[in-house]
């Protein structure tokens, strides 16, 4: 007996992200129908296999569950919105980038049209989907996830982070922000080192396990910031506020902007003013929330 066929997938928008995940669903046998508004972006494409539509129209008709990924989520409610009436009982799998609003908006608004829409945040570059370390993050209806949860595999690991649409943006963007944080300090620190001719590639040999080992204490962070114990004994936030100063008047010694650092000093300032010396950096993130309580996104997540 034969297996039986996949499920049909369509996707709008191809970029090179939109590309990639096009090329996944037909590496998995997937019948995918494909739309650009650039129609030159299909060829490729069609040369795998996939099916050209002519217009985000045909490309909804062709398939039950429709992978957006597109630059902006302003641009998803360009296409979408002209095709009400046209959705109802699809999935709407909107992959692009966004803010949690954006999609709890999007979502509100998909419910009205009676489609399904299940929000996502994607953990990779192009390069890596349907790869070992490709992940996609999936927020919205569980039993929507549960329903196209084998299709979405063909792309890589998938987690699903609650019932709230916004919680895969919020993730994707807080994950985001780890990384920016991460790589806006190496660029700052080869900046700094090439003040003095010393080779970006012959620093990144002490740099790159350096990083890697304060890394290992991010699960300790996360523990205190979760009990709100932040006493600790490797270095307090006193300690830090006393040495910061050299980060930045090293920086303009050597000519190099303090404008990526300049704020941590005012922060460390008032974790000291307001009787948080003995702690760790872990109680800074007291410091950074701006509004009171957990928000709207607050819920459980389910892996």
């Amino acid at each position: 007996m034969s297996p039986s066929p996949k499920p049909a997938v369509s996707v709008i928008g191809l970029g090179m992200m939109g590309t990639a995940l096009a090329a996944a669903f037909l590496g998995a046998g997937h019948p995918v129908t494909v739309w650009n508004r650039s129609a030159a972006r299909t060829g490729p494409l069609t040369a795998q296999g996939a099916i050209p539509a002519d217009t985000a129209a045909e490309a909804v008709a062709a398939s039950p569950l429709v992978v957006l990924c597109l630059s902006t989520n302003d641009t998803v409610r360009t296409v979408l919105e002209p095709l009400a009436g046209q959705l109802t009982g699809k999935t709407v799998a909107n992959l692009t980038n966004g803010t949690p609003e954006q999609a709890r908006d999007l979502a509100a608004w998909a419910a009205k049209e009676g489609a399904g829409y299940l929000d996502g945040g994607i953990m990779a570059v192009p390069q890596m989907i349907a790869g070992p370390h490709a992940y996609v993050l999936y927020s919205g209806a569980r039993d929507l996830f549960d329903a196209h949860r084998e299709t979405f595999a063909a792309l890589g690991g998938t987690t699903y982070v609650g019932t709230d649409p916004g919680l895969a943006a919020l993730y994707d963007l807080a994950l985001l922000t780890g990384m920016y944080g991460m790589v806006m300090g190496v660029m700052q620190a080869y900046a700094l080192v090439r003040t003095e001719a010393i080779a970006a590639t012959e620093f990144s040999e002490l740099l790159v396990p350096w990083v890697g080992a304060m890394l290992g204490s991010a699960p300790a962070w996360a523990a205190a910031v979760d009990s709100g114990r932040h006493l600790t004994d490797v270095s307090s936030l006193a300690v830090n506020q006393e040495a910061f100063p050299n980060l930045l008047e090293t920086f303009a010694a050597q000519g190099v902007s303090t404008e990526l650092f300049a704020p941590v000093q005012p922060l460390l300032d008032r974790a000291v003013a307001e009787g948080h010396a003995a702690d760790g950096l872990s109680r800074l993130v007291d410091l950074l929330r701006t509004g009171p309580g957990t928000g709207p996104g607050t819920g459980s997540s389910a892996i």
